[in-house]
């Protein structure tokens, strides 16, 4: 069976060394292993199967509508944060930028009497400029990005915390659902739609959308390629014309952006009132799905499709945990387990199809 890869790596999830078509002849065995989500996949479908055994309220449609959207919540903005780590890139401020923005777009609206479509435009606005810094001072200043974003993840949490306080007297904003506007927005961000007899809510399509999208971008695009080669050599990726910095910017643009998504879902959903000290710890939940789905902590390998397997595997591991009427403390000892696990697996897996791929 042989397989065409022009210019861009699709059977591996990893990065070509130049722009060079090549054709690979592989067994389909090789080539299933050396899917990024692999692994992913088979431990999800573990699993889902040890829950729906010992866990039968897990075995609703409402049940499984809520592991749905506990992954999406999870989902929207890891999709961002997994591309970002593709490419060689972490966001540690991307769980207090979901709060940040969703602060900015209540208060704004409600302090100075705006339409809430003109305090949500102004929040993407914040989110684009947040994620412009973060990357621009990573790529001029060659910081690693686990520092620089970890100095904008206290500079936010602080500024949550302090201007919200000083704005409404409190650590939280008030309920905003009467501003003109909201009502429509709830439809687009919060919306439930009928799903075999319960409800679900419409982030779980957004979050599939957005998951296609990122499939397609690094599996049929030019951009996709890039992503892949800042992230597997970024120095071999400048030589061949590739535009590092920018690549790099978007990417963490990319990240806001979704952040923000998940932001207004946050105020739409929850009639604006938001407690400002939210989001703290989120960002690792992101970086953890991304690993558990089969993404390298060194860049240069991933899928989206295994990042959102990871996704769905916390989910349920969150949820299956509560169903099964267990300790819910249990979970975070749960996640260490599967992100040790994971990293080894990824990294056995890619050591093993390298090999195959120098014989």
């Amino acid at each position: 069976m042989s397989t065409t890869t022009p210019n861009r790596p699709p059977a591996t999830g990893g990065a070509p060394a130049g722009g060079v078509p090549t054709r690979v002849d592989r067994p389909i065995g090789q080539r299933l292993l050396a899917r990024p989500e692999l692994g992913a996949l088979i431990a999800a479908v573990v699993i889902f199967g040890f829950f729906f055994a010992i866990a039968p309220s897990l075995r609703s449609m409402a049940s499984i509508s809520t592991v749905l959207y506990e992954a999406s919540v999870v989902g929207i903005p890891a999709v961002a944060v997994g591309l970002l780590m593709i490419g060689g890139e972490f966001d540690l401020s991307a769980g207090v930028a979901t709060i940040s923005t969703g602060l900015f777009t209540s208060m704004i609206c409600y302090q100075l009497s705006l339409n809430m479509w003109v305090g949500t435009f102004l929040s993407l606005l914040l989110a684009l400029v947040i994620g412009f810094v973060n990357g621009y001072l990573v790529v001029k200043t060659q910081i690693p990005s686990f520092l620089i974003t970890l100095g904008t993840y206290f500079i936010l949490w602080g500024v949550n915390l302090g201007v919200t306080k000083l704005v409404t007297g409190s650590v939280a904003t008030v309920n905003t659902s009467d501003i003109e506007g909201f009502s429509s927005l709830n439809t687009i961000f919060a919306a439930e739609i009928p799903f075999f007899g319960t409800t679900l809510k419409i982030t779980v399509l957004w979050w599939i959308l957005f998951v296609l999208i990122a499939a397609w971008t690094l599996q049929r695009t030019r951009i996709g390629n890039w992503i892949f080669a800042v992230g597997g050599n970024p120095a071999s990726a400048r030589a061949v014309g590739v535009p590092v910095d920018k690549v790099k910017i978007g990417l963490f643009m990319g990240v806001t952006v979704l952040c923000w998504f998940y932001g207004m879902h946050r105020v739409y959903g929850f009639n604006g009132v938001i407690q400002a000290g939210e989001g703290v710890g989120q960002e690792f939940f992101y970086i953890i799905a991304v690993v558990v789905g089969g993404t390298l902590l060194t860049g240069g390998f991933g899928s989206a499709f295994g990042i959102a397997i990871g996704c769905l595997i916390l989910a349920m591991a969150r949820l299956g945990i509560v169903y099964a009427g267990w300790d819910p403390n249990w979970f975070r000892a749960f996640l260490g387990v599967m992100l040790l696990l994971a990293v080894m697996v990824n990294l056995y897996v890619k050591k093993v199809t390298s090999s195959r791929r120098l014989s």
